[in-house]
């Protein structure tokens, strides 16, 4: 997103083109003056207009001093970069800003399981979603995995409460109705929206 334009690929991803700001614009919550903000921000840190897999670790890192943030640094970094160019520009950057700072249940649910859907062909298998819960344990050090919080033990767990087919395949839908309905799937899954009450989990489903 972001690094093309009329069918072309820009030329230099560091500039903002009219045409991105508009689709910003639309598509956040933020006014012309922070998006512009956040693109004088990217362009300081980034001044190619390209973040890179070992910036995007990097940064990563400062919010987690004490885990290991490699792992799943590396799952949210290809949600990220949409169009799998190995960087990410700036659209694709502020896009998902914005669902994590302000996107309803629904738009942080679609962004966890984008994280998790490695390949991006819609659905998470049992083998991948053991490697999310070993990284989500790596970046909160959480050195207790044996028994029931063992990574094998936590998916057969939520495999049991999202797959309606009992097939070891989760498609978008089912995360996303599972952990509408379900608190603890979403503390487990999609931490950043698991604040958000039953109630409003209800409301944003009917």
């Amino acid at each position: 997103m972001g690094n093309k334009t009329n069918g072309t690929e820009k030329k230099d991803p560091a500039i903002l083109t009219d045409e991105d700001l508009q689709m910003l614009k639309v598509s956040t919550q933020y006014t012309e003056e922070e998006i512009l903000s956040w693109h004088a921000g990217f362009l300081k840190d980034c001044p190619m207009g390209k973040l890179d897999r070992k910036q995007f670790l990097s940064v990563y890192r400062r919010f987690y001093p004490e885990g290991k943030a490699d792992k799943y640094c590396n799952f949210v970094f290809k949600a990220f970069d949409t169009d799998n160019n190995n960087w990410i520009d700036f659209t694709e950057f502020l896009l998902a800003v914005d669902v994590s700072q302000h996107g309803n249940l629904e738009e942080k649910l679609h962004l966890a399981f984008s994280i998790y859907d490695q390949n991006k062909d819609g659905e998470i298998n049992r083998k991948d979603m053991v490697k999310i819960i070993e990284a989500m344990y790596d970046l909160a050090n959480e050195e207790d995995r044996i028994g029931q919080k063992s990574p094998n033990k936590r998916v057969e767990l939520i495999m049991q409460r999202l797959n309606k087919d009992k097939d070891d395949i989760i498609v978008r839908n089912e995360f996303i109705e599972g952990c509408v309905r379900d608190e603890l799937l979403r503390k487990i899954l999609a931490p950043n929206a698991a604040m958000i009450s039953d109630d409003q989990a209800t409301d944003s489903n009917d």
